[in-house]
């Protein structure tokens, strides 16, 4: 069927929108209608080429909702006209990571920037109208009005919750709660440091208030964003790591932060040396941001001070989350009132817009942003 859809054709680039043909689901997958796709940092990283991909045209967006329109056979029991979440991690459940409980590693996984299905190198569900195969963000690009996804990359969800926050849930919200909760390990009376408050970032500052943190200091140079952080739980909003790095000490009789994690836009290695320098011995960096990932630069850390003052570097890779659970678990607290959603959505905007969209981001106009589909 037809379809309209964002793509990228090169890296540097941006997204155009343009006419796209989408397969009916085979074995094992779904088609689906988006009804609300976030504007995740990451697929502005794949139009500026810090995230490189296997193929162009490429069709983005990894963090949706909408409602199955069709169902292959054995398709883990999703039906026509369920409401979904997208994952953009897959979970297959019966590879070593999944089995152990650890989805967000799964197998899976090592193909979501390659185009086409992991299974298969030269199979595609969405081609231009020319017939050029477009490659897939993550298996599932929520930049399009309808796609094609494998059932490994969706989790139902109730019919009551709105999808236009729904979809957070599959990337951003994951992704920073997770940060603090799981791999942060943050506890009541800890003091935890935000470096950067957009779409990851005021969610790691959701977590680790949730998590009982004593003290939650929130760190963006952007004044809108230290503002939003503290009607979503931060008990401090500092411009720079050195004040946030100061009053960490002040609240600590000297000692540090707990856990610093790190969510900014595009990370730098020395965001990584002022993060290790802010917490306490035995303490926690969690590297969330991504920026080039072919960048070789050493990070800026003192060796010696990991080791005498046994300080951890722990990446997060979607919160270390288990999709299939923490979507669901996640959506429950939204329901009870503890996990904010609708707060998070600064501006919609419509698929036509896009290109406005990921420029607000940079303006540092946007928590979220979100494309709303007719």
């Amino acid at each position: 069927m037809q379809t309209r859809g964002a793509i990228i054709r090169q890296a540097p680039g941006k997204f155009e929108v343009v006419d796209l043909e989408v397969d009916d689901p085979r074995d094992e997958e779904l088609q689906v209608e988006l009804v609300a796709s976030g504007m995740c940092h990451s697929d502005d990283h794949i139009a500026t080429g810090d995230i490189p991909v296997g193929m162009y045209p490429f069709a983005g967006g990894h963090e949706g909702a909408g409602v199955v329109t069709k169902a292959g056979r054995n398709s883990k029991g999703i039906k026509e006209g369920d409401h979904v979440v997208f994952s953009f991690l897959p979970a297959c459940g019966h590879c070593r990571w999944c089995a152990s409980g650890q989805q967000n590693l799964c197998d899976l996984g090592a193909g979501i920037l390659a185009g086409p299905r992991w299974t298969d190198p030269t199979s595609f569900r969405l081609h231009t109208t020319d017939g050029t195969p477009v490659g897939q963000m993550a298996g599932i690009s929520t930049f399009v009005e309808t796609t094609c996804v494998s059932a490994d990359s969706a989790v139902k969800i109730a019919d009551d919750i709105p999808l236009e926050v729904a979809c957070l849930v599959g990337c951003g919200v994951g992704t920073g709660w997770g940060s603090a909760v799981n791999s942060g390990g943050v506890q009541p009376g800890h003091t935890t440091i935000v470096m950067g408050v957009g779409g990851i970032g005021i969610n790691a500052v959701q977590g680790a208030a949730h998590a009982g943190a004593t003290s939650v200091i929130a760190v963006d140079p952007v004044a809108f964003k230290r503002e939003k952080a503290q009607e979503l739980g931060a008990t401090h909003a500092v411009a720079t790591m050195e004040e946030a790095t100061e009053l960490a000490k002040e609240l600590t009789n000297g000692q540090g932060a707990d856990q610093t994690i790190v969510t900014v836009g595009v990370i730098k290695p020395e965001h990584a040396g002022q993060a290790m320098a802010s917490i306490r011995k035995a303490g926690t960096v969690v590297i969330t941001a991504l920026g080039n990932i072919a960048d070789p630069t050493p990070i800026p850390v003192s060796l010696a001070d990991v080791t005498l003052f046994q300080k951890r570097l722990q990446g997060s890779l979607f919160g270390a989350s288990n999709p299939n659970w923490d979507i669901q678990r996640q959506l429950d607290l939204y329901r009870a009132g503890v996990l904010k959603l609708d707060e998070l959505v600064t501006k919609t905007y419509t698929l036509d817009e896009v290109a406005q969209g990921y420029q607000d981001m940079h303006d540092g106009k946007n928590i979220r942003g979100v494309i709303r589909f007719s």
